[in-house]
């Protein structure tokens, strides 16, 4: 189906560019992602991905192709202040040059295999102004609380606030860069005294970002019902975590250095427009639990507010490289098991004023189900190493060892509709650095 009025979809329209018309495809012409890629001769281009190419949309424009003002917030720097309404033009503009042949020949030479391109993060390399995560799955507090209060495993407020903490945007990177284990200072528990060294308990995060398009000024809040113009678009987002760094260092003032070291993101941001068809109601609260206050509630929210979005973690160990052996998945789970939605974590972020700027990151934190086979940390899976993991070639993870590939992935999938999917968020452990 391809873009209809509003993003929707319509009449099915099949894409000239073949690999594009794959079922199995993360990127039809009903998906045309946004992101930012880096030449050989460092020059950089916003893009859209479709199949296994990217389109050039400054390329296209010099071309005339694409107007002047359909372009204006893309630049050699990334996605700038992107309204949604110019994305939507943008991308309908682009499904009608990649569906009618008798554009082909004029659009052919901006379309650039994806193998041979750099991908950068979408709002360019430093762009990205702030960074939040949040803590929004229900399954994954419970889980990781009932490890250290088996009696008690949500905390008070868990119900009526969507928890967050500021993250550190200067070490998000990208789908592929290696992410160096870190060294922090750790306590055992019969320890006297803590240490310094490298971390033993180096996990993974399977989260899902938002990127905001449009923010609000100072001191300025945004209700609920208005939320949603202000996302431009989700990634994928791995929160590597220290857990025992974290553990040592947490209190009283929440994650640090055991967080900061290294976030890494998906290169593509598939827009709300493309999600539309997924959209599924919030996560219907047990009974016993307290609704949202009002300025958390919207009848909208309650009942599209959710996203039915496939997530995955795959793992290859160096030893399972080396000996030609395919990723083992360890997890899969869905994000519209989120306690809170997009929505209301952005309006609760700008509820006390805070202002949110174009390119600002916010993430959902770890998503997990109700499942072993749904959460998504080892800290869970391992119940912190308790139970390690055993993989088809005979080793064992408790946490994540050097040489360890993380793989994410996520896709959307409903009966009559095309499939989209979001690409890969990769991420290698290198040794750690003293």
């Amino acid at each position: 189906m391809g873009i209809g009025a509003g993003g929707t979809p319509s009449a099915r329209r099949r894409c000239w560019v073949e690999s594009a018309n794959d079922p199995e495809g993360d990127f039809p012409l009903e998906n045309l992602p946004f992101g930012l890629y880096e030449e050989e001769r460092l020059r950089r281009h916003t893009c859209l991905a479709i199949g296994d190419r990217v389109l050039d949309l400054l390329a296209c424009r010099d071309a005339g192709l694409l107007n002047a003002t359909q372009i204006v917030g893309l630049g050699p720097r990334g996605l700038g202040h992107m309204e949604l309404w110019r994305a939507r033009e943008i991308r309908h503009r682009a499904a009608e040059l990649l569906s009618d042949p008798t554009y082909r020949a004029a659009v052919e030479p901006h379309l650039i295999p994806q193998s041979e391109v750099r991908m950068l993060p979408p709002f360019g390399v430093g762009g990205i102004g702030d960074y939040t995560d949040f803590y929004a799955s229900i399954h994954h507090a419970t889980n990781v609380g009932r490890l250290f209060r088996p009696d008690n495993p949500l905390l008070p407020n868990y119900k009526w606030v969507p928890i967050g903490y500021h993250g550190r945007a200067s070490s998000i990177v990208i789908s592929g860069t290696e992410v160096r284990r870190p060294s922090g200072q750790t306590k055992a528990a019969d320890a006297e005294a803590p240490t310094f060294g490298p971390s033993r308990m180096l996990d993974y995060e399977l989260e899902v970002g938002f990127f905001i398009g449009g923010g609000n000024a100072l001191g300025e809040t945004i209700p609920l019902e208005q939320a949603e113009k202000h996302i431009f678009g989700l990634c994928l987002v791995n929160d590597w975590s220290a857990r025992d760094i974290q553990a040592w260092e947490y209190q009283p003032l929440g994650p640090f250095l055991g967080k900061s070291f290294a976030t890494t993101i998906s290169p593509w941001v598939v827009t709300l427009d493309a999600l539309e068809p997924f959209r599924v109601p919030a996560m219907v609260r047990p009974e016993g639990d307290p609704q949202p206050l009002p300025y958390l509630s919207a009848e909208r929210d309650r009942e599209r507010g959710g996203f039915d979005v496939n997530l995955e973690v795959w793992l290859a160990t160096a030893k399972m490289r080396e000996g030609g052996q395919a990723p083992v998945r360890v997890s899969r789970g869905n994000m519209k098991d989120l306690y809170w939605t997009l929505a209301q974590m952005l309006t609760h972020h700008a509820s006390n004023g805070c202002n949110l700027r174009p390119g600002d990151l916010l993430a959902t934190g770890t998503v997990s189900g109700a499942t072993p086979e749904s959460v998504g940390s080892l800290l869970e899976r391992t119940k912190r190493g308790a139970e390690p993991l055993a993989l088809p070639n005979g080793e064992q993870r408790k946490f994540l060892e050097d040489g360890d590939e993380v793989i994410l992935r996520g896709w959307c999938e409903r009966e009559g509709y095309t499939r989209i999917g979001f690409g890969e968020c990769r991420g290698v452990v290198g040794v750690a650095k003293v």
